[in-house]
């Protein structure tokens, strides 16, 4: 398999952890969102939505958006299992999981802020605030669907990682580069902290990739 990817994309930092759970290690390729690498012809070939991450497989199938990518992954390489055996519990990890991958990340991603620039005026600190308050949204909505919930237990669904906790932990990375105030979000940074603690996690943070810039 081939895994196109951006160091600080939060998409495919969510596919990286899935990734090196499951031991899977593709050939690597580095698209530059800043550059807009994404939308060269070459890539839009690979993907023509013009987003990271996309996973060509073998047979040069491409897959593209990270959730189905995950799904993919979990359908084809379960084990160790990134969702629940229930179908109850499978459905309160997919609806956490959407909080940060639905909910806040498309409205506050690179291409998004752009524009907030150069079609409505905003300067870099309207655009920063737009992001802090599409984050607090989101954020106080995970950290009242974990905080004192039966089903949460050292991550945000039971005591091994799922879907949820690859979707919240990128968008943590980007609260902190936002500056959001995450005091107010006790149970949220418990799990993250969990998080950062296994492995996986550690080792898809946008810092040490191969492609990572300062």
């Amino acid at each position: 398999m081939k895994f196109y990817g951006y160091f600080r994309s939060s998409a495919a930092f969510r596919v990286r952890i899935a990734m090196n759970l499951k031991g899977i290690a593709p050939e690597l390729a580095f698209v530059h969102l800043r550059r807009q690498e994404q939308v060269a012809p070459a890539y839009t070939r690979v993907n023509p939505q013009q987003l990271v991450p996309a996973l060509v497989l073998d047979d040069g199938t491409a897959l593209a958006q990270s959730l189905a990518i995950l799904e993919y992954l979990e359908e084809t390489h379960p084990e160790p299992p990134i969702l629940p055996r229930d179908p109850v519990g499978r459905a309160r990890v997919r609806s956490l999981a959407m909080i940060p991958a639905c909910e806040i990340h498309p409205i506050q991603n690179l291409r998004v802020l752009g524009y907030l620039g150069t079609a409505c005026g905003q300067d870099e600190a309207g655009k920063q605030a737009w992001a802090r308050h599409w984050i607090d949204v989101g954020f106080t909505a995970y950290e009242a669907s974990v905080a004192g919930h039966p089903q949460t237990g050292r991550f945000s669904h039971g005591d091994a990682p799922t879907i949820a906790d690859m979707c919240l932990v990128p968008q943590v990375f980007n609260a902190r580069r936002f500056g959001n105030d995450l005091t107010r979000y006790p149970t949220l940074m418990r799990i993250f902290e969990a998080c950062m603690a296994v492995p996986a996690f550690d080792q898809a943070q946008p810092a040490k990739q191969p492609d990572a810039e300062a």
